[in-house]
């Protein structure tokens, strides 16, 4: 039926949007935290961005930077099921998550990697790095609290760098777990120390047709720059 629904030659998210909500309905979204906390407790995953090309795309990117900088710390928040940070090359990482099942996960997966280490985002203690990373996260935030939570944290704990992976829009999402926001602005208004250093457009980009690709670009900030 889903494939069914998928290739109707109709207005292709109304289609997928119908199969969602009347043939194919999800458990009701209540919080970011929430959504992912259970989606992992019921064997999900961190989504197709952290999979295949995309997250080989992802850490091209990001691998080639932390060498041309000389970068020697890294902190993620929103650091997922770990299947990215495998294709990683960083000298010292830190990654924090709102889900439990997750950060297991990860203990797990790098036990044997002292260069990593996990942690529940409640137990960040001040941490700081010369590289903070926000992966395809501040467009699940959907509660303004969260998403400044999210904002001051990703910027107060570095020392020189900021990579933020997400899309830069207020466009409204159909997704409950989905808010769209243009982080770029809140930037210039609270964080004027900081400027854009460089931003990568997705080397995949979302196509509506097939509903494959990303909506986020790479966006890299750096301190007084």
């Amino acid at each position: 039926m889903k494939n069914i629904v998928k290739s109707i030659p109709i207005i292709g998210s109304v289609a997928k949007l119908l199969y969602r909500k009347l043939i194919n309905p999800t458990k009701a979204f209540t919080t970011s935290k929430n959504y992912w906390v259970e989606r992992y407790a019921n064997d999900g995953n961190s989504g197709n961005g952290s999979y295949g090309k995309y997250a080989e795309y992802k850490s091209e990117v990001i691998n080639k930077f932390v060498k041309k900088e000389g970068i020697k710390t890294i902190i993620e928040y929103g650091s997922g099921d770990g299947n990215q940070l495998k294709l990683s090359d960083y000298p010292k990482y830190t990654g924090f998550d709102v889900s439990p099942i997750a950060i297991s996960q990860c203990r797990k997966l790098f036990a044997n990697d002292n260069s990593k280490t996990f942690k529940l985002i409640e137990e960040y203690e001040g941490e700081k790095a010369q590289l903070t990373l926000s992966l395809e996260v501040i467009f699940h935030l959907v509660e303004d609290e969260i998403f400044l939570e999210h904002m001051n944290k990703l910027f107060e704990s570095s020392e020189m760098f900021v990579i933020i992976f997400s899309s830069n829009t207020d466009k409204i999402s159909n997704d409950p777990h989905v808010r769209h926001r243009n982080f770029s602005a809140w930037i210039n208004e609270n964080r004027p120390n900081w400027n854009l250093y460089e931003r990568i457009p997705n080397k995949y980009p979302y196509n509506e047709e097939t509903g494959e690709g990303g909506f986020s670009d790479f966006y890299i900030y750096k301190l007084g720059a």
